[in-house]
């Protein structure tokens, strides 16, 4: 065979092998590529929270009565031990049905016939104190001539003594008498009898503010009947404000007092830092939208700034906040899209000369879309993100157009 014929048939086989080739090459999987690289990582714990006053003051009745419309309204300026808050009056007397009412009638009655029974003892007392007075006058005179023994001037004043002892005792029977009669006659009052004129201070109780601060809540402004210790109103100092915020108890435990925190969605511009002053130390069931059981766990926060950074900003009012739990200034790291499960542990596929490559790796921090590398890669690695089903080890893959 000539020369240029057995070229020819090299050239033909080939051409044949690469078009096989070429036939039977999968094309590269496109895919979404993200590159590990040292960044500052901050790790927060978010959660809604609400505004409260630091020691806010409840005030409540110190007696039962009715209480007169409300002098002050919600968000009214009070000064302590000077502005009123609450003016209490004595409670009017209760309707009687009829069988008690027929009970106390007959009550002022007997209460008036014992009256007069103890004003007949009275008069009678008095007259025999009358009478002992003047046999002992007469004795003493007879006694001083000689004419009785002093036995009997003896006698003469002890009856007496006991005469005016009597009357004592018939003059205090008849004020109880008359208390008896007053109490009974009071039972008789009806509620519908006029208001008295008497100014607030003479026949009132006055409640003065017990802390200066702001009107955050009232029970109600209308007149009403109270029991003692029955809620007022409340008062709190806007300038005071914290934040009580509730986690789950899995989040709750990474949370340390000191820890910073940042105040977004409350309405204002820019946001605001706090720091965490308080993790309770026991937690609470809470049921969720869902009807799930949540552990919760109450964290209060105070505010870095003072109060002219939030204007605006009242009792109970929403807030969002994180949390600071963990931060650095220098973590390699990748986004948590391109990590998953492989062989008990966590892998990426890094692209190394247009081909993925399984790579293990170990992982520390995770946030939002990012997590810490501690071992399996270096900075300005890239790797697969979001791999799918035809990604494999070896596998050839492009960037995604």
């Amino acid at each position: 065979m000539k020369l240029g014929g057995k070229i020819a048939s090299v050239v033909g086989v080939a051409a044949l092998g690469a078009a096989l080739w070429w036939a039977f090459t999968p094309d590269p999987v496109a895919v979404d590529m993200a590159t590990a690289e040292r960044a500052p990582m901050v790790v927060t714990v978010a959660a809604e929270g609400v505004t409260r006053t630091r020691n806010p003051y409840l005030v409540t009745a110190p007696l039962g009565g009715t209480t007169a419309r409300s002098p002050v309204e919600l968000g009214d300026r009070v000064v302590r031990d000077e502005t009123v808050v609450a003016v209490i009056r004595p409670a009017a007397p209760a309707f009687l049905d009829a069988r008690t009412r027929r009970q106390a009638e007959a009550a002022v009655t007997e209460a008036e016939a014992a009256l007069r029974v103890a004003e007949f003892q009275l008069d009678r007392a008095e007259g025999d104190l009358e009478h002992a007075e003047t046999a002992l006058a007469r004795n003493r005179e007879l006694a001083a001539r000689g004419v009785i023994p002093q036995r009997v001037l003896d006698d003469a004043e002890a009856a007496a003594r006991t005469a005016r002892t009597a009357l004592e005792a018939a003059q205090s029977q008849r004020d109880l008498q008359r208390a008896t009669l007053a109490r009974a006659e009071a039972q008789l009052i009806d509620p519908d009898l006029p208001a008295t004129d008497a100014a607030p201070g003479e026949c009132c109780v006055q409640i003065t503010a017990p802390a200066s601060g702001t009107v955050l809540s009232l029970e109600s402004a209308s007149a009403r009947v109270v029991q003692p210790g029955e809620a007022l109103l409340s008062i709190g100092d806007l300038d005071e404000l914290e934040i009580e915020l509730d986690l789950l108890s899995t989040d709750a435990v990474r949370v340390r007092p000191g820890a910073r925190a940042e105040i977004d969605g409350w309405g204002g511009d820019g946001a605001l830092a706090a720091t965490v002053r308080r993790v309770d130390p026991a937690g609470f069931t809470r049921v969720s939208a869902l009807g799930i059981e949540e552990q919760r766990v109450r964290v209060i926060l105070d505010f870095d700034d003072g109060p002219d950074t939030r204007p605006g900003l009242g009792e109970r009012f929403r807030v969002f906040v994180r949390v600071v739990v963990w931060e650095e200034e220098d973590v390699l790291q990748v986004p948590q899209s391109a990590l998953f499960r492989a062989g008990g542990g966590w892998a990426v596929f890094r692209v190394t000369e247009g081909r993925a490559e399984l790579r293990a790796v170990e992982i520390g921090q995770r946030h939002d879309a990012t997590a810490q590398v501690l071992a399996g890669l270096e900075p300005g690695d890239r790797v697969v993100a979001f791999p799918g089903t035809r990604v494999s080890d070896g596998a050839a893959v492009r960037a995604r157009d």
